[in-house]
């Protein structure tokens, strides 16, 4: 029998994984980007319905079904799931759009919000006790979405959609007791009768790229489930082996590498004042991540009293 890790290894193996699931995802515009000419619903709806069938096999060779069944074996609960399902795969089409349509630097924007997302709806929905620097950022944040609405003329929609769609989803997720790689499938799974009556239409009336004349294409689609899940394994694996501010501090890296990508990649244009909302919000996640670190349990610390 092998000796379990030491908690250094254990550590480093945390720090390996959390890097390969954040890198992967903030390389997500380079993979969509590829899909010129596919409008983002068909690339969604091949996403959930190759996702679902890798996951299937996925959780087959892992041997993983109990948690499965169990979830699928009381139907009366699985609403929350299906609004995770609703609320991920709507984020999903929005973000697809967003790369296809080269607004990356609103989808960065978006992950780089979501944090602050995640405080604000935490003290709406649970009622939790927000600390003064949290209200600050989250004050920065709003001042940041004023400025583009006010000098731009526009409301950054794609950049709210993605912030209030994930953040949404993470509260809900907290509340569905399913491991990520087991409530995934059981999310793809809820959306798959949707997905195959879509297909099903797309195919009647000729508007399929599946299995046309370009092979690229389909073989793009049948990845887009592959990559969906490979990351949340990374994941899965980063956060049995860190705690949870380590890995709330590698999840930066996901909407910067979209940044570097959407400056240095596509070219999109960068204007003084979509650099000041992004200034904001990064003084405002500096402020979140100090608040964080602070507040965090110290080793050796005494329990508080109730």
């Amino acid at each position: 029998m092998s000796e379990p890790a030491s908690p250094d290894k254990q550590a480093t193996q945390g720090v390996i994984f959390g890097l390969t699931a954040y890198v992967m995802w903030g390389c997500f515009p380079l993979f969509f980007a590829m899909f010129e000419g596919i409008p983002a619903w068909e690339v969604l709806i091949h996403r959930i319905l190759w996702s679902c069938v890798f996951l299937a096999g996925l959780i087959s060779l892992l041997r993983r079904w109990s948690p499965v069944n169990d979830a699928l074996a009381h139907p009366g609960r699985l609403g929350r799931v299906l609004a995770c399902a609703l609320l991920i795969g709507f984020n999903w089409g929005v973000y697809i759009y967003a790369v296809e349509t080269r607004h990356v630097f609103q989808a960065s924007l978006g992950y780089f919000l979501t944090p602050l997302i995640n405080v604000l709806l935490g003290m709406v929905v649970l009622k939790e006790r927000m600390e003064k620097l949290q209200g600050i950022a989250v004050g920065l944040a709003t001042v940041a979405i004023a400025i583009q609405l006010v000098l731009l003329g526009e409301l950054p929609w794609i950049t709210l959609t993605l912030a209030i769609s994930f953040g949404t989803y993470g509260l809900l997720r907290k509340q569905v007791p399913l491991d990520g790689l087991s409530g995934l499938f059981v999310e793809t799974l809820l959306l798959l009768p949707l997905g195959l009556v879509a297909i099903t239409w797309l195919t009647a009336v000729g508007g399929s790229h599946f299995l046309a004349d370009n092979s690229q294409a389909t073989l793009l689609l049948i990845a887009s489930g592959v990559i969906t899940a490979l990351p949340l394994m990374a994941f899965a694996g980063a956060a049995r082996r860190l705690r949870l501010a380590t890995v709330g501090f590698l999840m930066y890296i996901n909407p910067t590498l979209q940044f570097f990508i959407a400056l240095l990649v596509f070219r999109e244009p960068l204007t003084p004042t979509q650099l000041a909302s992004f200034i904001l919000i990064w003084i405002g996640l500096a402020l979140y991540s100090y608040s964080a670190w602070q507040s965090r349990p110290r080793v050796g610390s005494a329990p508080k009293s109730a």
